[in-house]
C-alpha cells in the first residue's frame, strides 16, 4: 500500500456518505479522490464537504470519469441495484471495494463472490467493530446454549431503512444457525401473526422495529426456563461504521483479490 490511500465515495450525500467523507479527511493515511451521487441529485457539482462546512476541492459527480480511475478503494453504502454497477466498474478497473450495502439476493451475492476472483472485496453487513465482536460472541454463546434456550434476534432502525430484517440481524441469525447445525432457510421465523403453533426449540426468530432516528440496535436473546441472556449492541452514531469502513479499506488495500468481511479485518476468525 502506498503512503496515501485514495478513496472514492458513492452515495456521497447520504448520511453514511457524509460520515465517511468526514472520517477520510481527518485520517492521516486516506485521501478523498472522488464523490458520486445519482444523476437526479440536487447536489451534483457542489463540494463534497458542503454539508459540514469544509472545502474538500472534490465536487460531487453523477458518473465515473477519468479521475475515478485514480481510486485505490471505492466505499459503497447505497442500494443493491446501484452497488452491482459500482462493483462492475471496480472489477473492470482493478479498484478494491468495500461494500456495506445490504438487501442482496442470493444470486447477487454470487456475483459479488465471483468478482472477488479479480479484486479484493470487503463485504460486511455492518462495519462496526462492536457488532463484529457481537457476531463472534453469538457464535460462542450459541454453541453452549442452543439445546436448552430459545433464540430470538431483535433489531431496531430508523424509519427510513427499507430492508428488513437488517443485514446485521441476518448476519447474527446466520451466526446462530452455523453454530447449531441449522439453516436460516429452514429454521428462520420472520413473521408471526394470528394463532401460531407452539414455538419449536430450533426456531430462529426475528423481530423488526422501525422508528425515529435510531442508528441501529441489535439484540440476540437466549430465553431459557428460569433465566435469560441478552447480547446487545447499540450504535449511537454512524461514525462507528465509517471508522470500520476505513479500517476495512486499509486492510483490503494490501490484498490483490479475495472476499473478506470485518472479522477478517479485525482478526476474529479464531
Amino acid at each position: 500500500m502506498n503512503d496515501t490511500l485514495n478513496i472514492l465515495i458513492v452515495g456521497a450525500t447520504g448520511k453514511m456518505g457524509q460520515a465517511l467523507i468526514q472520517e477520510i479527511i481527518s485520517d492521516k493515511i486516506t485521501k478523498l479522490c472522488g464523490a458520486m451521487e445519482h444523476k437526479d441529485s440536487s447536489f451534483i457539482g457542489q463540494d463534497a464537504g458542503h454539508f459540514f462546512g469544509v472545502k474538500t476541492n472534490i465536487n460531487i459527480k453523477d458518473c465515473f470519469d477519468d479521475s475515478s480511475k485514480a481510486a485505490d478503494v471505492l466505499i459503497d453504502f447505497t442500494r443493491p441495484s446501484a452497488s452491482l454497477e459500482y462493483l462492475a466498474y471496480c472489477r473492470n478497473h482493478k479498484i478494491k471495494y468495500v461494500l456495506g450495502t445490504t438487501g442482496f439476493s442470493e444470486g447477487e451475492k454470487e456475483i459479488i463472490e465471483d468478482a472477488s476472483n479479480d479484486i479484493s472485496i470487503c463485504f460486511a453487513p455492518n462495519m462496526s467493530v462492536g457488532v463484529n465482536l457481537l457476531l463472534s460472541l453469538t457464535e460462542m454463546a450459541t454453541k453452549v446454549l442452543h439445546e436448552d434456550f430459545d433464540i430470538e434476534i431483535i433489531e431496531t432502525h430508523h424509519k427510513d431503512k427499507v430492508d428488513a430484517p437488517s443485514g446485521t440481524a441476518l448476519g447474527l441469525g446466520q451466526a446462530v444457525a452455523s453454530s447449531s447445525n441449522r439453516t436460516l432457510s429452514e429454521h428462520g421465523v420472520f413473521q408471526r401473526e394470528g394463532i401460531m403453533p407452539p414455538r419449536q426449540r430450533t426456531d430462529i426468530g426475528f423481530s423488526t422495529i422501525r422508528g425515529g432516528d435510531v442508528v441501529g440496535d441489535h439484540t440476540v436473546l437466549y430465553a431459557g426456563d428460569g433465566e435469560r441472556i441478552e447480547l446487545t449492541h447499540k450504535a449511537g452514531s454512524r461514525k462507528t461504521f465509517a471508522k470500520g469502513a476505513l479500517r476495512a479499506a486499509k486492510f483490503i488495500a494490501t490484498k490483490t483479490q479475495g472476499l473478506f468481511d470485518m472479522r477478517d479485518v479485525l482478526g476474529l476468525r479464531g
